[in-house]
């Protein structure tokens, strides 16, 4: 089985996909095999991360199992 990373707003234009399926692992592997432009967005200290619909305030030592979905959320900007 497989998990997933979701991209909103921005991410998922810089992504091309609102969400790609990988292969479980640690975050840190998983990222490794994504473009690069990709993964230092993702890696962006505003954008926060949702792990199976919960915002985890720690972002060592993320390992996805199977089934597990982490959200990707950028900055939101407004006036």
């Amino acid at each position: 089985m497989s998990a997933r990373l979701v991209f909103l707003g921005r991410l998922a234009d810089l992504a091309g996909v609102p969400e790609r399926v990988v292969d479980p692992g640690a975050l840190e592997t998983i990222l490794a095999a994504v473009p690069s432009d990709l993964a230092v967005a993702l890696l962006d200290d505003r954008v926060r991360i949702a792990l199976n619909g919960e915002l985890i305030a720690e972002r060592g030592g993320i390992v996805l199992a199977a089934g597990d979905e982490l959200a990707f959320l950028p900055p939101v900007s407004g006036g």
